[in-house]
């Protein structure tokens, strides 16, 4: 499926809980020259402030990791797959209704999950609200779109939403050293070709869009906006010192997102 709608790879994250025997699912044997998958399982453990157990995305897991030992925390289970090499992603915080107080637990995290399709189904898809205040308080994360896919008949339809990856080859260690530096973008849509900062401006080329929004750190927004706009420049001086990020939006209401960047006090000669 996801392989014919054009995709380069795959993580198949199943649930890493008692009752599914604690699988760490082997897909390497859907690996082909021109398609690849990661390894991984959304992992669970005691517990958050609204809920019983926390959902942590690890990919790059050995396929022998471990189950959770009865005492483990969530934040003690997302640091042992950090450990074990693993890209470790906050899971849908907003569909969690996680705290700051809870996200500023899980230390081992190298990324926010800012954009869920499954969770979009109940109006919590977008948890860039929680992103923006462990940003704010000097987590220096990255941020990532995924399906969530569970491929059930009242579910969103699968190949909703992707990491985009800047990677010299599909050998799942160059993709998984990738999405652990930060070298992506995310998207529901539309395509980001550069995002290219010249003093107090920031110049973003991208596929046809209606809107091109510079976003962060502080209250408030720069925006673009027309019919196609492929090529804009947007001031950047009210991030000065904090972070921003670009979403572009397309006619069809599909977004795309860079990763937080991170700006100097005064602009860099």
């Amino acid at each position: 499926m996801y392989r014919d709608a054009g995709y380069d790879f795959l993580a198949v994250t199943d649930h890493f809980r008692a009752e599914y025997g604690f699988p760490v699912t082997d897909t390497r044997e859907l690996r082909t020259a021109a398609f690849t998958t990661l390894i991984g399982a959304e992992l669970h453990a005691p517990r958050t402030e609204a809920g019983p157990s926390w959902h942590i995305v690890a990919v790059g897991l050995p396929l022998d990791f471990q189950p959770p030992a009865p005492e483990e925390t969530g934040p003690e289970l997302a640091r042992r797959a950090r450990a074990a090499g693993a890209f470790v992603g906050m899971a849908h915080p907003a569909a969690s209704l996680l705290t700051a107080v809870d996200a500023e637990s899980l230390d081992a995290a190298h990324s926010v999950e800012v954009y869920n399709a499954l969770a979009d189904r109940e109006n919590r898809g977008d948890s860039w609200h929680l992103t923006d205040v462990l940003l704010n308080r000097g987590h220096r994360l990255t941020a990532y779109a995924a399906d969530d896919a569970h491929l059930q008949p009242q579910d969103p339809p699968p190949c909703a939403a992707w990491v985009q990856v800047r990677s010299e080859s599909l050998e799942p260690d160059a993709l998984l050293a990738a999405l652990i530096a930060g070298h992506f973008y995310s998207s529901t849509g539309p395509e980001l070709y550069d995002v290219r900062i010249d003093g107090d401006l920031v110049r973003v080329q991208c596929s046809a869009a209606v809107k091109v929004l510079l976003s962060g750190g502080a209250p408030g927004a720069q925006v673009a906006q027309g019919s196609g706009l492929t090529d804009c420049t947007l001031p950047l001086a009210m991030f000065r010192g904090k972070h921003c990020r670009v979403t572009v939006e397309d006619a069809a209401g599909g977004r795309a997102w860079t990763n937080p960047i991170h700006l100097p006090v005064e602009p860099v000669s």
